[in-house]
């Protein structure tokens, strides 16, 4: 009887201690709670981008700020060879090809050699310039002998005229004939059936419309080579029939590439094209521009046209600004903790981590100065 008291004894001073320890742990675990800032709950409205928040505290607010900045259009381009800059590289002769000194894409040199054509062409220029060089020899001593008979008496002057008129004809024949063999860049003291065809400016490799063994039809066939000077080259832009009175020919639009994104280059309107598509209702743009070597020929390009007059307009924390479905959002104050999701039109960043607004939201105005958050207590 006396062990079971003596049990009971020693179990009930084991457990005060615990019970202690877990009533201290309880009250640890209420004032943690306590001091913890309360969580924030939203509560939706009719609206789907309308909201109660019940404690708005949590969200610290920014002001838009004004700033100003010129009106901006920005449309898309494609960088396209100057016409005027692109020249053909083609042979007079008809032939077939025997050599290829350049390809596709290659660099070249004005008088450069590009290929080398075999062509009967030659051989006809030649015997074309040898007769033609026998005849005028022998109308010189015709005209020689003419003269002669003449002063003696022997003679009558229209024989001296006629043979007069005959060495000039002949001369006129040997003349054509020598120029012809220089256009076919034949060497009439050592005549060839090769007929060399140079780079005419110097420039890149835009075209090639001949290979190995091909045949070459001259002025009639598509040409060899096309050489382009890419040291100026258009970007075409298509502007809608709306926005037209933001272009002026002989104004100048900023020229950003994709691949490029912290290089920003000029570029002059040179042509307003006459003609709309009637399908997309735009108009061609025709832009100028230096290529510092970085344009090819097929880049898309994002072109930037400025208006004369400044416009006001907001800019806020880039961190207020959420993107969401290609759309830009801020957080709108209400009042009475409610808030607003309006849709804005960002633009450009800004010194100091700021952003501009270029539509949907006027300085002054007051917006969450972090939509990321904002958006993700919504969401819970």
């Amino acid at each position: 009887m006396r062990n079971k008291f003596t049990g009971v004894l020693l179990t009930a001073a084991l457990c005060l201690p615990l019970s202690a320890l877990l009533v201290a742990c309880k009250e640890s675990k209420a004032d943690q709670k306590a001091e913890a800032p309360p969580t924030a709950t939203v509560v939706p409205d009719m609206d789907a981008n309308n909201f109660k928040v019940e404690h708005p505290d949590q969200f610290p607010l920014a002001t838009a700020v004004e700033h100003k900045a010129a009106p901006e259009l920005n449309v898309t381009g494609v960088v396209q060879p100057d016409v005027a800059r692109a020249v053909p590289a083609i042979s007079l002769a008809t032939g077939r090809v025997v050599e290829i000194h350049a390809r596709l894409g290659d660099t070249v040199k004005k008088g450069q050699l590009l290929l080398k054509v075999r062509s009967n062409d030659v051989s006809g220029a030649f015997q074309v310039y040898q007769k033609a060089e026998n005849d005028e020899r022998l109308a010189r001593v015709q005209l020689e002998r003419a003269k002669l008979l003449y002063e003696n008496g022997a003679a009558a002057k229209s024989a001296l005229e006629q043979a007069e008129a005959t060495a000039k004809d002949a001369k006129v024949d040997l003349e054509s004939a020598t120029e012809q063999l220089h256009l076919l860049g034949v060497d009439k003291e050592h005549p060839s059936g090769i007929v060399s065809v140079t780079a005419p400016i110097s420039g890149i490799i835009t075209d090639q419309q001949v290979t190995n063994a091909a045949g070459v039809q001259g002025l009639s066939g598509p040409n060899p080579f096309t050489i382009s000077d890419l040291s100026f080259v258009w970007v075409i832009c298509d502007v809608y029939e709306n926005d037209l009175d933001a272009v002026h020919v002989g104004e100048y639009a900023d020229i950003h590439l994709s691949a490029y994104p912290k290089k920003v280059l000029k570029a002059r309107i040179d042509n307003i094209l006459p003609t709309l598509d009637p399908t997309i209702r735009t108009a061609k743009v025709r832009l100028e521009v230096a290529n510092p070597g970085m344009l090819r020929i097929g880049m898309f390009t994002t072109a930037t046209f400025y208006g004369k007059q400044a416009e006001t307009r907001a800019a806020v924390p880039a961190s207020a600004i959420l993107h969401i479905h290609d759309r830009d959002w801020v957080f709108v104050p209400v009042g009475n903790g409610k808030f607003r999701r309006q849709e804005v039109t960002a633009g450009g960043m800004l010194a100091g981590n700021m952003q501009e607004i270029i539509a949907g939201l006027n300085p002054g105005a007051q917006v969450v100065e972090n939509a990321l958050v904002m958006q993700n207590t919504v969401e819970q």
